[in-house]
């Protein structure tokens, strides 16, 4: 089981718009083979600070979703509403 942690800053004043595509992106998420639970926080003093953390059965799942056409379909809603690249890290059990 392995854990991907997921920051991103959002554009001042699009918070909302970013919260929109977050949660259609949440919905596909959930049908992908692999992907067992996921939350998605706001950081308290600075709200266009964001933290996804998902939780898939094994790297090879994470990999499918992150290059499949149904995550590239609800990522062009939520990069264009992003400050900088996403910042993705990968942990896992030991």
């Amino acid at each position: 089981m392995i854990k991907i942690i997921i920051e991103r800053r959002i554009m001042p004043g699009l918070e909302e718009e970013y919260d929109a595509a977050a949660r259609e992106a949440m919905r596909a998420v959930i049908n992908a083979r692999g992907f067992i639970a996921g939350e998605s926080l706001r950081e308290r003093r600075h709200p266009e600070h964001r933290l996804l953390i998902t939780q898939w059965r094994d790297l090879s799942a994470w990999r499918d979703w992150q290059n499949s056409t149904e995550r590239e379909r609800v990522m062009q809603h939520i990069l264009p509403l992003l400050t900088e690249d996403e910042h993705i890290r990968i942990y896992e059990h030991y």
